[in-house]
């Protein structure tokens, strides 16, 4: 699996891509928890006229700076489109079913960290709400970048999480789109298609990713 590189427009990915407003989401809930601790804690150290009270306060009031300093971290961590895009590898993916409100784009993903390992292939499973220029009907394609999402310290070498991103997400342009999609080995399609059939499994995974 090879990088796809082509100029994101930023303005565009901002308003689409869904990955990116969950890591806005992510910073908003760690700057609003901190806030609000630090506030309840402050409270209690003032009005609470004990070493109870101090302690507990100042407990309270570091927990909330901690909050909101993950937050800040882990969204300045994903980094923007164009870094995303430039960084993780470009995979096929498929609408394997839609539902009123949203669909489940699966991807055939590679799960090693190091992309010159021999493929260790993976279906990764994403709910998204739409893709500009795309069909919401089963089958599909989609072609994506593989986001590794963390790995763990018992095994380094292996994605535990990977979220398929839709070039679609980072461009107006259908012929880049296009190109992205005729990029993609045929054999990958085709192992894609057989792992549409697991996906129920795919949704039963606790991270969904399932090693095929």
């Amino acid at each position: 699996m090879k990088i796809f590189k082509f100029e994101v427009d930023e303005a565009f990915a901002k308003k689409h891509n869904e990955l990116l407003r969950d890591s806005k989401r992510l910073l908003m809930s760690g700057l609003i928890m901190g806030v609000l601790l630090v506030i309840i804690g402050a409270a209690l150290w003032y009005f609470v006229e004990s070493a109870w009270g101090f302690t507990v306060g100042l407990g309270i009031i570091l927990f909330g700076i901690m909050c909101a300093v993950v937050g800040v971290l882990s969204s300045r961590k994903v980094g923007t489109a164009q870094q995303l895009y430039d960084s993780y590898p470009l995979a096929p993916g498929v609408i394997a079913e839609v539902t009123d409100r949203e669909m489940y784009l699966l991807a055939l993903v590679n799960t090693n960290v190091d992309p010159e390992a021999e493929p260790r292939w993976g279906a990764a499973l994403r709910r998204v709400n739409s893709i500009p220029g795309v069909d919401r009907k089963v089958g599909t394609k989609v072609p994506v970048a593989a986001i590794g999402g963390h790995h763990t310290n018992s095994d380094k070498n292996h994605w535990q999480q990977i979220s398929p991103m839709p070039v679609a997400w980072g461009t107006p342009d259908q012929e880049v789109v296009d190109i992205a999609r005729r990029s993609i080995p045929q054999d990958q399609w085709q192992r894609l298609e057989r792992a549409r059939r697991r996906l129920s499994d795919v949704k039963a995974t606790k991270f969904d990713l399932l090693i095929l």
